[in-house]
């Protein structure tokens, strides 16, 4: 019989070695002692309290909700290291804001809670940015949400409004502990299971588990944030975030603005005053009284340059007024084809438009 070439021979005896260990029992390989690291388990503190109201640890099912959402947290390396990395970025604007409203300073961890501190981040039911609202609870609390704009996307804008909303939850449900499970499940849904369970304290309400969960989860954060290095977290004061350096302009435009040209002539990026401003939410400053931010020192700038780039737009804008129309608050393409005698399909041609959607303050071409 023709002797199998060397690599054949090899690939078999490997074969047989592993078809044996497969058949030996386990015993035939001890294991090492200290094979895999140890973990000691953090224990809670003793005590805890969430603005400045104690939580009831000596009620098993408190303490070990607590103790659940702590050990998750706690175990999350690399989030928490995000966290206290961000935190130094906007925690200084919440801390301040909530001393000037004389409100718990523990309120700025629901930010953290809700979003991980990440300004873009959306939720699956349509909540957005840092304090994660909704469109409809955003507006109701002072936050401009239309097509140009949508503030819960700025840190400031929407600090201004969940401070505002939780004042209000409180004076409502009495306790900030109320307030927050309010901030979850929504003032409508607290106040029905308080009526039906004809309960006021939140530690006796049963709550949907989610919103139970979001307390408990806002208690470990507290806790982490606060004492870091008990838990193993140990950053420099190098790789802490710091505040961004901006200068705060309020805008008074009456056409749009395309952002690429106040760039321009600011000396600065498109990109840099995006993402100043993560909420305008297109190309165009759009018309209007609103506030935006520009890197530091050009407040004085910011503001000669509006008024050259609005002077020199509205010019344009006038000598184009026979082939140009600006889109106005309530129109559509049906409306401005009817005013201005042009088919909706050439308004479309004209305008590179496949849709319907026309936006307030968009130049349309209404001629060739």
């Amino acid at each position: 019989m023709r002797a199998l070439p060397l690599f054949s021979r090899v690939t078999v005896s490997l074969m047989a070695l592993i078809s044996m260990m497969v058949l030996l029992p386990s015993f035939a390989f001890p294991a090492q002692e200290n094979a895999y690291p140890v973990f000691d388990n953090f224990p809670l503190p003793e005590s805890v309290s969430l603005c400045g109201e104690p939580m009831p640890l000596e009620n098993r099912r408190v303490r070990e909700m607590l103790d659940r959402e702590f050990t998750i947290a706690v175990w999350d390396r690399a989030q928490v290291f995000m966290w206290l990395k961000r935190a130094g970025r906007y925690f200084p604007h919440s801390e301040k804001k909530l001393a000037e409203a004389g409100m718990p300073d523990d309120l700025k961890y629901l930010a953290v809670a809700e979003s991980s501190l990440l300004t873009h981040i959306r939720s699956s039911q349509g909540a957005i940015g840092p304090w994660q609202f909704m469109a409809r609870t955003a507006q109701g609390n002072g936050l401009r949400k239309d097509r140009m704009i949508d503030e819960r996307l700025s840190f400031e804008h929407s600090t201004e409004a969940a401070l505002k909303y939780l004042k209000r939850l409180k004076d409502m449900f009495g306790t900030w502990t109320l307030a927050l499970a309010g901030y979850n499940c929504g003032k409508t849904r607290l106040k029905k299971e308080i009526e039906k369970q004809k309960v006021t304290g939140y530690y006796r309400l049963n709550l949907p588990l989610e919103t139970e969960r979001f307390i408990f989860r806002i208690a470990a954060i507290k806790i982490i944030m606060e004492n870091p290095k008990t838990y193993g977290y140990r950053l420099t004061h190098e790789q802490v975030y710091r505040p961004i350096e901006c200068d705060t302009v309020p805008v008074k435009i009456p056409v749009q603005l395309h952002i690429k040209d106040v760039a321009s002539a600011l000396g600065t990026d498109f990109k840099v005053l995006k993402e100043f401003n993560p909420q305008i939410l297109n190309c165009y400053l759009p018309a209007g009284h609103y506030t935006i931010k520009v890197p530091s020192g050009l407040a004085s700038r910011m503001t000669t340059v509006l008024k050259q780039l609005t002077r020199t737009a509205s010019r344009r804008m006038k000598k184009a007024s026979d082939r140009y129309y600006v889109v106005q608050p309530g129109d559509t393409l049906s409306h401005i084809a009817r005013r201005k005698g042009v088919p909706v399909v050439t308004l479309k041609r004209l305008n590179g438009i496949r849709g319907s959607l026309i936006m307030v303050g968009q130049m349309l071409r209404v001629s060739p």
